[in-house]
């Protein structure tokens, strides 16, 4: 599933916001369930992704300063 961490995110929230309800079937219950921890699952990946991104860059960037000085 190719989706942003934005739609991801609203997605989430949204099966969230029918769980609380509680005002389904307890087959639907389940469904929901399994696709919210989908959505949870694409946004904790997707952060991951950004968090060693932003690592690599920091360090090529203090890499780069360090050269500099050198």
């Amino acid at each position: 599933m190719n989706v942003t961490f934005e739609e991801a995110l609203s997605s989430l929230e949204k099966v969230v916001e029918t769980l609380e309800t509680g005002d389904i079937p307890l087959a639907e219950l389940v469904k929901k369930y399994e696709e919210g921890l989908m959505f949870l699952k694409i946004c904790e990946n997707q952060l991951k992704d950004a968090e060693l991104k932003i690592q690599q860059i920091s360090q090529d960037n203090t890499q780069t300063t360090f050269n500099g000085l050198e």
